[in-house]
């Protein structure tokens, strides 16, 4: 059997490689384990608890006041351990975290193929975001399987001089995991959804908003939250606001947002119920890449709080619009989807780009593929 471990670090990572989790513990040529780096503990294994899965190497490196240098370095002498006794003919990774990066440098070093799971996504901006764009831009050159979730991010990495044949063009693995979210919601209760039920205000049109950004942080997110009281000001609005808890985001969204009957700072949710709440918002608006993709699929329209997108598919198909940290911006295009529903409707009802939920499947034929050459 062909060894393949799989590394993911945050909550997001584990979303979008859970589906390729399942699907290559299925195949019976593969023998997998799965390794977490931790950095967001709590939140990662209700991801993993979840979807069924557990972590086989668990490397728990958060700390308090940790930085990237630390944690860089972490990974690295962590995962040497894991390498050496595991000793996989493959490494998967995923997307643009210090996790990914360290991790394929690690797998380079080891002598593993390195499996790159969402490449070629760029804003060709050293530091927007920071320091993801940099991440992506090393883990191309450590890679050896490029699996790209769009033709836009295939371009890029040829671009880059990425050899066409180690590409493969995929879709995104975040809709395989809110396509199986959503089956399961039909079918089990959750006590964090009945508890939101009771915060929405019945009749109003619902308003989801994420933030976390390094680059917003400090003006960014004093301008966002101007932005968002004065669109409460708009009639039968409210906004639900699962606030991180980085102090440099928890800090000024409770001190300027939290007198606010009409805006509801809650504590970041559990996915399935984030996922059940995206689908009761009319609106949302966030600087999550993940939520770029997931959001159009459930037809919802997107501000995204930043000035320049690696997801550009979104932006060009219309599903979603770049308000930055503009607060006029801001209040001026939510404003017009509320109050225009023509403008609400077009935009609710363009085609996803990024995907057909079977971007896992693909991942796996082609890894078989390659392994049995």
């Amino acid at each position: 059997m062909t060894k393949v471990l799989l590394v993911v670090g945050t909550r997001p990572e584990a979303i979008k490689m859970a589906p390729v989790a399942r699907v290559l513990s299925q195949a019976a040529e593969l023998e997998l384990r799965l390794c977490s780096t931790g950095q967001h503990t709590d939140m990662l294994d209700q991801v993993l608890d979840f979807f069924n899965l557990q972590a086989d190497y668990d490397l728990r490196l958060m700390k308090p006041g940790q930085n990237l240098f630390d944690l860089t370095s972490d990974i690295l002498l962590g995962l040497k351990d894991v390498l050496s006794e595991y000793d996989p003919a493959y490494v998967f990774v995923h997307g643009d975290t210090l996790s990914c990066m360290a991790s394929s440098l690690a797998a380079f070093y080891h002598g593993a193929t390195v499996c790159h799971v969402e490449a070629g996504l760029r804003t060709y901006q050293k530091q927007a975001p920071y320091p993801e764009e940099a991440n992506r831009q090393i883990t191309a050159r450590l890679a050896d399987i490029h699996f790209a979730p769009t033709v836009q991010a295939k371009e890029n990495l040829l671009s880059e001089r990425i050899h066409e044949r180690s590409i493969i063009v995929t879709g995104n693995t975040v809709i395989d995991a809110l396509h199986q979210c959503l089956d399961r919601l039909q079918h089990t209760e959750h006590p964090e959804i009945e508890n939101l039920k009771t915060i929405i205000a019945p009749g109003a049109d619902i308003i989801l908003v994420t933030g976390h950004r390094r680059e917003n942080h400090g003006a960014g997110f004093v301008k966002i939250c101007e932005g968002l009281k004065r669109i409460v000001q708009l009639p039968d609005v409210q906004i639900i606001f699962p606030v991180h808890p980085n102090p440099k985001v928890k800090g000024p969204v409770e001190q300027l947002l939290g007198d606010s009957k009409a805006i509801a700072l809650i504590d970041p949710l559990s996915y399935p119920s984030f996922v059940w709440l995206m689908n009761q918002a009319k609106i949302i608006i966030t600087d999550s890449g993940g939520v770029q993709e997931e959001a159009p699929s459930l037809g919802k329209p997107v501000l995204v709080m930043r000035d320049t997108t690696e997801r550009p598919e979104a932006v060009d198909q219309g599903t979603v619009i770049l308000v930055g940290t503009d607060e006029e911006k801001l209040y001026i295009e939510t404003k017009a989807l509320l109050e225009d529903e023509q403008r609400y409707q077009r935009m609710s009802q363009l085609h996803n780009p990024y995907g057909d939920g079977k971007a896992a499947e693909r991942i796996l034929e082609h890894l078989l593929k390659h392994v049995n050459g």
